[in-house]
């Protein structure tokens, strides 16, 4: 049969464009919408804490984020290298010099000399995880960890690789993994903050490392201080208290007015969301802070009271973080530092890890065995991880210098593969070479774990959608971490 051309309607091209064009885009704005409902979370700017679906079942519900500060040796804690102890004092091996391409300027800062700890080390548990001495309470957990000793980071510096480990990017101003998982879930309790700090000493760089970025201002990190009063100036003088309420009603009807003039400002719900958390908190906070509370048998496990002070303080953090995780409190994060400097022993790595261990070892301990006797820990997370590692290579007179081509994390509870190792570095410990691990793919583990799907959890910001992980599937969870 014969086409009759002159049946079918003559188009122009200017037609055709724009009919083709307007199909084109509004097939790219269909396709753009679909995103962005996908990733839309909806928020009550009175309620931003209100629990929220996770994407799939989760293993966790909850984070206690240990963070060790100042970079804490690989070579000195979990990552045992029989070569290193032998080679002790020699220069380094032609084969690890020959990678300096790899390891960047390390070498540069340090002396051609190895450095082994003078520590002892030994196998503990049914999974023989090596554990040096400087740790005899955690090696008791060993059996409870999952070991991953082979991560790096993107930077030698401390607070851009701080700023990755708690936000994703080395430079400041981004919403930080607390804000991340409290945006995403919501927290169980409604009468606390969904993300608490706990620390005398915070991490270089300051609030940018718990900051909520571009994520509404509700999902900034809160710090609790771990002696008395969690929470200063929470109460209201006693001759202003029957009129607590109806004062903050009055207040919050003029913030919602000025609120609804600047449609989009989050800070401004912020505000009004911290007003209610502050009214609400008076009294559940102030009971968080009550450690006498506990028993004496509980203090005395974390050592409260121990006649070292820095201990005493990590462990009031360690006893205060379960006592938020019981209360329902999603994400919490101690910083172990009581000075500026942590673990970053440069001139003096033996005195520095000696110091450290003896303030965290114990309390870190007792945690894990208190998470266990309550029925915590199977829905806890327990994270220890530090910015980065330290080089096998000495600097000063026993000092060494950051490496964060090679170091070592471990996990505990909330669904995690109970004594496993995952990863490994090369013979001297300097640099991850089976299986290495970014700390995006740490940070999509947890999220994992959560139950949450890192390429889900996004904020639009700037006309893009923004994640923790970054640029959608470029990710992998750690394999061998979740159970």
């Amino acid at each position: 049969m014969a086409i009759e051309f002159s049946s079918i309607p003559v188009t122009s091209r200017r037609d055709f464009l724009t009919r083709t064009g307007a199909g084109f885009g509004s097939v790219a704005l269909a396709g753009l919408m679909a995103q962005e409902s996908k990733a839309a979370i909806p928020i009550d700017s009175l309620k931003p804490f209100a629990e929220r679906m996770p994407h799939f079942a989760p293993k966790a519900k909850q984070v206690i984020f240990l963070f060790m500060y100042g970079g804490p040796s690989q070579v000195d804690l979990f990552d045992y290298k029989p070569d290193l102890i032998k080679l002790n004092g020699a220069k380094v091996p032609d084969s690890i010099k020959k990678q300096k391409d790899k390891v960047g300027g390390v070498f540069n800062a340090c002396k051609d000399e190895l450095m082994s700890g003078p520590w002892k080390w030994a196998q503990h548990g049914k999974s023989g995880l090596w554990v040096s001495s400087l740790l005899p309470e955690t090696a008791k957990h060993a059996d409870e960890l999952c070991v991953v000793r082979s991560m790096f980071s993107e930077s030698s510096n401390h607070a851009p690789a701080t700023y990755l480990m708690n936000t994703g990017a080395i430079l400041g101003e981004k919403p930080s993994l607390g804000s991340w998982v409290t945006y995403g879930l919501g927290s169980p309790n409604q009468n606390l903050p969904g993300y608490v700090l706990l620390f005398k000493v915070g991490g270089l760089g300051g609030s940018a490392n718990w900051s909520n970025g571009f994520l509404p201002a509700a999902f900034q990190g809160t710090h609790f201080r771990h002696e008395g009063s969690p929470v200063l100036n929470l109460h209201p003088p006693e001759e202003l208290q029957s009129v607590q309420r109806s004062t903050l009603d009055l207040i919050q009807q003029l913030n919602k007015r000025h609120a609804q003039a600047r449609p989009g400002v989050l800070d401004l719900d912020g505000r009004i969301a911290s007003y209610e958390l502050a009214y609400r908190m008076q009294s559940e906070a102030m009971e968080i802070g009550e450690l006498s509370n506990e028993t004496s048998s509980i203090q005395n496990l974390y050592g409260i009271h121990d006649k070292n002070k820095d201990k005493a303080t990590f462990a009031r953090m360690c006893l205060t973080s379960r006592r938020l995780v019981e209360k329902g409190v999603r994400f919490v994060q101690l910083y172990n530092a009581v000075d500026k400097l942590g673990w970053d022993g440069h001139g003096n790595n033996h005195e520095f890890h000696q110091r450290n261990s003896a303030q965290t070892d114990g309390p870190i301990a007792a945690l894990l065995t208190d998470l266990k006797q309550r029925g915590l820990l199977d829905s806890t997370l327990v994270v220890w991880a530090g910015e980065f590692g330290r080089t096998p290579m000495m600097q000063g007179g026993n000092g060494r210098n950051h490496n964060p081509y090679g170091f070592t994390i471990w996990m505990a509870g909330g669904g995690v593969k109970a004594g496993t190792q995952i990863g490994a570095t090369d013979e001297i410990g300097l640099r991850a070479v089976d299986k290495p691990q970014s700390v995006k793919n740490l940070h999509a583990t947890i999220l994992t774990a959560l139950g949450i799907n890192p390429d889900d959890l996004s904020f639009d910001h700037n006309g893009r959608q923004e994640r923790l992980t970054g640029v959608a599937s470029s990710w992998k969870t750690i394999p061998g971490v979740l159970a």
